[in-house]
């Protein structure tokens, strides 16, 4: 077929014609998950695939960290993310001929991620190099309904006569992966991870139970099946340590089709037995062979129907951009529904790159928007963080610091960065923790998570900021030797981010023991311990270059060397694989937005003077090697008035994996981007900022647009905000009155809908960016 791609649409994502070259592309954009476990979009045949992926959130192979040089406090162990027993194969035989859509030839094939119904649909007409047709019709999901459960309906119909068929579907342990890739943005190679345990079958049935050998955790898969046969049938069901095979051979008579419904179940655990995750995956797969296909169908889009009537983002205008926003948003919801225990990987479960690890990401990126729209899901995420204080306290203990230090990267809460100056050096993830748990409390009134798990968060991290910094003789509170989110400058002193975000840290922390103060005795806070944070916050650091009139990034970032980026080819973009360090941390320029991130997280600390001063400096030498970047600088620019460069950093995080703009969409979307899109449209052009529990607007939006339109949960209420040139409606689809704000004007919004003219943006100079480095114009 000669046209191939996406084709636009505003609730699906469609890919017509056949493309092997995309497969490693369209594996993770098609991928299905729901947090708890992942399945890449590869082809039920088995191959050709460019990676095999079946994830479960938080399983995963412990490896030594390999140091040239060890050091004191060096992480001694990584974790890898495995990929577990794979129970999407279906291979077909035609006669005797297997299909692989490598030979032959399809006149006919598409493939639709329904955003809707939550599923992943295929339809391939397919000539046999011999000359015979069928069709092949698929659908698959991993139900958001039944945590541990997947499913896939899979069709085959002959379109020449009787057709003599044979089905294997299978359930494979220990797939060969591709060799290790010197990207370290790449997932680690793992060989042959898993351990068998157990196999057994029966009937259509079988179980495959595995541990690692080093995490030495323990894992069960299991299928079951129903056959719709055209005719009588030979079917058998077979195990090996690493296998498991129903085969089905029948004869399709013309007119006819055989119909297979798998269901899969899977579980694992660190603690209990084989038998007992035996019996939890034969309970599932009991369970969803009860439920049956249908019902799974209609309690998937019921679920999806819930998110969406809160969660939409409505864009009149940009056909594309709406696509991609919807896209976001669903992958958003893919990786957080069901993670419940565990962390929100920068890649959910749609692939193995960063090893399957979370990062800062999760709090300052994704959670923003479940807490708007999925409270329940953002909940769980901080109880994940909550869970793991006791290693975030030991690491805090490790490094001679008191309270919790939570890692740069991990899957179960340890540490696992090798690279101290870019990893645990960047303490600010304890204040990003900090912030999500402040705001999740603002937004939904949770008392209950409140007490229980919120304020021993704000504690433990406000007492890593008051052991890591110090008053100098001026009486300034500094925080020296860390890094910020720009990974091209390290060790620096006084990130002004990490204070301003320390600094709030500390404010609220100190805030929530006055409201709690049995419970924050309980947890040895005493009323000295919280005048020492306010005075640390009070204090705060923040340097300022009073000859330029902007902000340092961090103590004497603006004196450093600039960067030359008219020599610097745009092929040796990212710069951090192709430059060394060394030669990044001495130098003007920035990796992502850093001081700007601080301008859109506690904007309230800037005059909207400083805002603009500061956006114009740092826009002209940061070159967003990052997918974490676009999304900010998409949100100050819409605030600083610049609502031409705003709607073109908001299409380039869109559309990062869908244009593979960071050549890397292989190995896993960038979850952290595709929220960003939500944060694009609702704190940049829907100007929506929450500083102190406070929810205020001030919407535009650019030329190109006719209309943008959004919803918010705030304390048990539902709000919906529609944007149009020239003015915004505010209207409450449920529950009580709130405040609000408009443009600084304050209103309170109850069941009569609010209008208000939007004012016209300010003037302001040109912003450039550095050589060769502008977004996209977006027309």
């Amino acid at each position: 077929m000669d046209a191939k791609g996406y084709e636009i649409s505003p609730w699906e994502l469609r890919w017509r014609g056949l493309d092997l070259e995309a497969l490693h592309r369209t594996e993770s954009t098609f991928a299905v998950s729901n947090g708890h476990i992942g399945i890449r979009g590869s082809f039920e045949e088995g191959e050709p695939r460019g990676l095999a992926g079946t994830y479960l959130n938080g399983f995963f192979e412990q490896r030594e960290l390999p140091y040239a040089e060890a050091g004191y406090g060096y992480p001694e162990d990584g974790q890898t993310v495995v990929n577990v027993t794979d129970g999407n194969i279906i291979r077909l035989l035609i006669g005797d001929e297997p299909l692989d859509m490598r030979y032959g030839d399809a006149p006919h094939h598409e493939r639709v991620l329904d955003f809707r119904s939550g599923t992943l649909r295929r339809t391939t007409e397919w000539v046999s190099p011999t000359g015979r047709r069928i069709r092949i019709r698929s659908e698959r999901l991993v139900s958001f309904s039944s945590r541990a459960v997947a499913a896939i309906r899979y069709e085959v119909e002959p379109l020449d006569g009787e057709l003599e068929v044979v089905l294997q579907s299978d359930l494979l342990a220990n797939e060969p992966l591709p060799t290790k890739s010197d990207d370290p943005r790449v997932a680690a190679a793992l060989d042959r991870p898993l351990v068998a345990d157990f196999a057994a079958a029966s009937g259509y049935r079988a179980v495959l139970a595995h541990h690692t050998r080093a995490s030495n955790l323990y894992m069960a898969a299991g299928m079951d099946h129903e056959i719709e046969l055209p005719a009588d049938a030979r079917c058998s069901i077979e195990t090996e340590e690493d296998l498991a095979r129903l085969t089905v051979a029948v004869d399709i008579p013309a007119g006819k089709s055989l119909c297979l419904t798998k269901y899969l179940a899977y579980g694992w655990s660190a603690r209990r037995s084989v038998p007992a995750l035996r019996a939890q995956v034969d309970g599932a797969l009991a369970g969803a062979k009860e439920t049956g296909w249908k019902t799974l169908l209609e309690r998937q889009r019921a679920y999806l129907d819930k998110f969406w009537a809160v969660a939409d983002v409505e864009i009149e205008g940009d056909a594309e951009l709406q696509q991609a926003v919807r896209f976001g948003l669903f992958h958003v919801l893919q990786a957080g529904a069901r993670g419940e225990s565990r962390a929100i990987p920068a890649k959910g479960l749609t692939g193995p790159g960063y090893d399957g690890h979370a990062f800062w990401d999760t709090e300052t990126y994704v959670l923003p928007v479940l807490t708007y729209t999925l409270p329940d899901s953002a909940r769980d995420a901080l109880r994940w963080r909550h869970t793991t204080l006791d290693k975030a306290k030991a690491r805090a203990q490790q490094l001679g610091q008191q309270g919790a230090a939570f890692p740069w990267r991990s899957i179960n809460g340890q540490e696992c960065s090798g690279y101290w100056p870019a990893g645990t050096a960047a303490f600010h993830v304890g204040a990003d923790v900090a912030a999500a748990t402040s705001r999740y409390l603002a937004a939904t009134g949770d008392t209950e998570f409140e007490t229980e798990f919120g304020l021993e968060i704000l504690v433990e991290t406000a007492r890593l900021w008051g052991s890591l910094g110090h008053h100098n003789s001026e009486g300034e509170f500094r925080i020296d030797g860390v890094t910020g989110p720009d990974e091209y400058t390290a060790i620096a002193d006084n990130n002004v981010f990490t204070n301003l975000m320390a600094q709030q840290n500390l404010i609220d922390a100190a805030t929530l023991c006055s409201k709690h103060p049995d419970l924050a005795r309980d947890l040895g806070v005493d009323d000295e311990e919280t005048a020492r944070w306010r005075d640390a916050a009070e204090h705060m650091r923040l340097p300022y270059d009073d000859a330029l009139g902007v902000h340092q990034q961090s103590d004497g970032f603006t004196h450093h060397a600039d960067w030359d980026f008219e020599a610097t080819p745009q092929d040796t973009y990212p710069l951090l694989l192709n430059y060394p360090y060394f030669d990044l941390y001495r130098k003007r320029v920035v990796k992502q937005a850093d001081l700007v991130m601080a301008l859109y997280l506690r904007g309230d600390a800037f005059t909207d003077e400083q805002k603009l001063a500061n956006f114009l400096y740092y826009e002209s030498i940061t070159v967003r090697d990052s997918s974490l970047s676009a999304c900010v600088q998409s949100v100050v620019a819409s605030e600083v008035g610049d609502l031409q460069l705003a709607y073109d950093y908001l299409a380039e995080a869109a559309l990062t994996d869908l244009h593979d703009l960071h050549a890397n969409v292989s190995n896993g979307l960038h979850i952290a981007s595709l929220a960003g899109t939500w944060l694009g449209c609702v704190a940049g052009f829907g100007g929506m900022r929450d500083y102190n529990g406070n929810i205020t607007f001030a919407p535009r939006i650019p030329e190109q647009l006719n209309r943008l339109a959004f919803h918010m949960r705030i304390r048990g209420s539902c709000v919906s905000v529609e944007i149009r040139q020239h003015s915004a409606t505010y209207t409450l689809t449920s529950g009580n009155s709130i405040p609000l704000s408009h443009h600084g004007e304050p209103f309170t919004l109850d069941e009569t809908p609010v209008t208000h003219d939007i004012p016209e943006p300010p003037q302001i100079p040109r912003i450039r960016q550095p050589h060769g480095r502008a977004p996209t114009r977006r027309g």
